[in-house]
């Protein structure tokens, strides 16, 4: 291993029911990059006329999930309320605090056409302090992420701060999170002010100092290093990253620092104690055993 790069991880692959997700963290090596405890490389899938995502109400606990998509649309449905569509280059941010339930699916009117699914879909741990925060949902369209174009580097600031920019995504620790496209033989260096950081190949062809990078790999960067992101062809990498928050454990689709927490929230889904998603009647099941990721809902 080169001394600039801690970790180099290699996908999980998961079947969604019909369709395959990259899990990166959490992995064998490795469980956060900064509050980042959950990374997903959605698709690309193609979903033929007549079939769609079904993702059935499910519990969170202690987290947030940001879900942000290349392709494709997902209607979102949640216990506060909320009831969004997501399109590419939007952010739906979902903080869990003390408990929240939601669903993911294929709107009615895309499934009567061939469609493509192709995303990335990460849990932020809460700082202890905001655990147990009142649930809430929020959507960002396009538009009002910042965006710039810098010799050839195309930046899209999904959340946190970099570069004297901030998104206007709602955060509760220094974070990062970065959607960068390159054109061929561009390249750029990554801000050095965040203690853990990584950087996800989308795409073949990326180099991190003049080390190539293998697409769907999840280069972990040691810290306080100075690091630049080439491109030998047309490219794109996530990046993510931020300031830890401590020790977290992780249960199905709980996430906490207090095991007791996770213990209750199993009680209180298997109990119906969870609010419920208005209009939905079906969900998934506190599973009996975690034996595999694939357990693990969207």
């Amino acid at each position: 291993m080169v001394d600039f790069i801690q970790h180099i991880i290699a996908p999980h692959i998961q079947d969604l029911g019909g369709f395959q997700a990259r899990r990166l963290l959490p992995s064998d090596v490795l469980t956060l990059v900064g509050p980042f405890i959950f990374f997903d490389h959605i698709g690309p899938a193609t979903l033929p006329p007549g079939k769609g995502v079904d993702v059935r109400p499910h519990p969170h606990i202690n987290l947030a999930t940001v879900t942000y998509l290349f392709e494709g649309v997902l209607m979102h449905r949640d216990s506060v309320g909320s009831v969004q569509a997501i399109r590419p280059g939007a952010v739906n941010w979902m903080t869990a605090g003390r408990g929240i339930v939601h669903s993911e699916r294929t709107p009615d009117h895309e499934r009567s056409i061939e469609t493509t699914l192709h995303g990335i879909q990460t849990w932020i741990a809460l700082p202890d302090e905001h655990e147990e925060t009142d649930p809430w949902f929020r959507h960002h369209p396009a538009a009002e992420l910042p965006t710039w174009e810098e010799n050839g580097v195309s930046f899209t600031l999904i959340a946190g701060e970099a570069y004297g920019r901030v998104s206007p995504v709602q955060t509760f620790s220094p974070m990062i999170y970065l959607d960068v496209q390159l054109a061929r033989g561009a390249q750029f260096a990554l801000p050095d002010n965040y203690s853990e950081q990584a950087v996800y190949s989308v795409t073949e062809g990326l180099k991190i100092n003049d080390v190539s990078l293998e697409q769907h790999r999840l280069a972990v960067l040691v810290s306080g290093t100075a690091v630049h992101i080439s491109a030998e062809q047309d490219a794109r990498c996530i990046v993510v990253g931020g300031e830890p928050v401590g020790k977290r454990d992780k249960w199905w689709n709980f996430v906490s620092s207090r095991q007791s927490r996770i213990e209750q929230a199993k009680r209180d889904w298997q109990a119906g104690r969870f609010d419920q998603v208005p209009q939905e009647t079906e969900f998934i099941p506190l599973p009996q055993e975690i034996t595999t990721p694939k357990e693990q809902p969207l």
